[in-house]
């Protein structure tokens, strides 16, 4: 099932205003549950963390920045 664009938008605004403080907090807590991990060790999870959230993202985001494909020309 494909979304429409609006739909897009609207959840790509949902998901930067909802899903990344949560990603954040996600983030930080998956780090303190280690005793100060080492750097490469935090910046993996970090990194990995944010390629997960990114892929997620992805078919949400696709196309949003473009104009509304299903608007009139003369609009």
């Amino acid at each position: 099932m494909a979304l429409s664009y609006k739909a897009r938008r609207r959840l790509s605004l949902l998901w930067l205003v909802v899903g990344l403080p949560v990603y954040i907090v996600l983030a930080i807590t998956i780090v303190g549950l280690f005793d100060r991990p080492p750097f490469l060790l935090e910046l993996a999870i970090y990194v990995g963390l944010g390629l997960v959230w990114a892929f997620l993202a992805k078919p949400i985001f696709k196309g949003v920045g473009k104009a509304d494909p299903d608007a009139d020309a003369d609009d």
